[in-house]
């Protein structure tokens, strides 16, 4: 019974994310083709969607702000026209604990904005549709993926300024 109390008082506490917050620091909507008068064309769109994440320290113990940006950008298929721009800067504000220092930055990058996607989703969905065009339903995004190509997307512009310093 001694060794059973002892392996449990041993046994590593798991992670503990809470979200405290999350909200809309910014977001604009630009529905192009009624200000300019462009015609529906062709049905289909040709739709852009850039994402981009950051994170930092709020002056609270174990709080993270972390903000999830998207730019979307419908144009017309062909002529490239725009049809409407949309930017979103959607914010939560996490409580983490018991995260080793060398994994928060990837479960603030990767796991927080995880958590907040299904919101952002239905914001845009809402927004397109409120701006006169058919909801926009966003693919789920892989923050993993997008993790792994900032890291490496980092080492070789490291690896080009090293050489760059070298000639």
């Amino acid at each position: 019974m001694a060794e059973e109390n002892g392996a449990a008082a041993q046994a590593p506490t798991p992670p503990r994310m809470q979200v405290a917050a999350q909200y809309i620091k910014d977001m604009s909507f630009e529905n192009i083709a009624a200000q300019k008068g462009i015609g529906d064309g062709d049905a289909t769109p040709d739709i852009q969607v850039q994402v981009n994440l950051d994170a930092k320290k709020r002056n609270v113990d174990n709080q993270y702000e972390v903000s999830t940006r998207l730019e979307v950008n419908a144009k017309t298929k062909g002529e490239g026209k725009p049809i409407f721009l949309m930017e979103l800067d959607y914010t939560g504000v996490f409580i983490v604990e018991n995260v080793p220092e060398e994994q928060l930055h990837p479960f603030l990058m990767i796991e927080c904005p995880r958590m907040l996607f299904p919101f952002i989703r239905r914001i845009v969905s809402d927004v397109t549709r409120d701006g006169g065009f058919p909801p926009l339903n966003l693919e789920t995004i892989d923050f993993l993926a997008l993790y792994r190509n900032e890291l490496a997307r980092r080492a070789q512009s490291d690896a080009e300024a090293g050489k760059t310093a070298d000639a």
